[in-house]
């Protein structure tokens, strides 16, 4: 999608572009109860699939305006190349655009599943059950030895435990992300 937003010329482009941006800058809040109705009417309340479809929502227009503005940066001679020599637009994404936007596409990928890892709003009113929450719910329902001792040292411990997977992700891809996050920073 990142590439035909910003390689392929076609009415109703631009306006595409802005509907994706409005669609990141709506609160998660305001939009909740419509979002409610569309899960429970789709009968995907309670289950993996409703948090999947509300989490995509919210991501996918974000991943896609900065991939496209990764992908404008790409000199358009390598496309013009590839075409010359006879490769098709299948080629020229899969073989010459998708490696060198790889470094691009775990960054914007990483904050993606950040969002959606510690995303607590709709995990919370999508949800009903101990099956489908997500772990930052979970760790809200945690229980003391009474109303009045809430139990911090079970709170903080789950909350080590569940910044371990991100902590590991950043350290395997740091070198993937500090080029993509700076890719067309600087231009000449």
């Amino acid at each position: 999608m990142a590439y035909a937003l910003s390689r392929v010329s076609f009415r109703g482009r631009s306006a595409l572009l802005v509907t994706m941006l409005g669609a990141t800058m709506f609160p998660q809040a305001a939009v909740l109860s419509g979002l409610f109705a569309v899960i429970r009417e789709l009968g995907l309340y309670n289950t993996w699939w409703g948090l999947i479809f509300s989490y995509l929502l919210f991501t996918v227009p974000f991943t896609v305006w900065v991939l496209t503005a990764f992908m404008r940066e790409l000199p358009q001679e390598l496309e013009e190349a590839a075409i010359i020599d006879g490769a098709s637009p299948w080629t020229v994404v899969t073989r010459i655009f998708l490696p060198l936007l790889a470094p691009a596409m775990v960054a914007t990928g990483l904050l993606a599943f950040i969002a959606a890892w510690n995303e607590f709003l709709f995990a919370l009113t999508f949800t009903l059950d101990n099956a489908a929450r997500t772990v930052p719910v979970a760790v809200t329902v945690f229980g003391g030895s009474s109303s009045f001792m809430p139990p911090y040292g079970n709170i903080m411990a789950a909350s080590v435990v569940v910044s371990a997977p991100l902590v590991v992700l950043v350290l395997v891809f740091q070198r993937w992300i500090t080029s993509g996050l700076t890719m067309g920073a600087v231009k000449g």
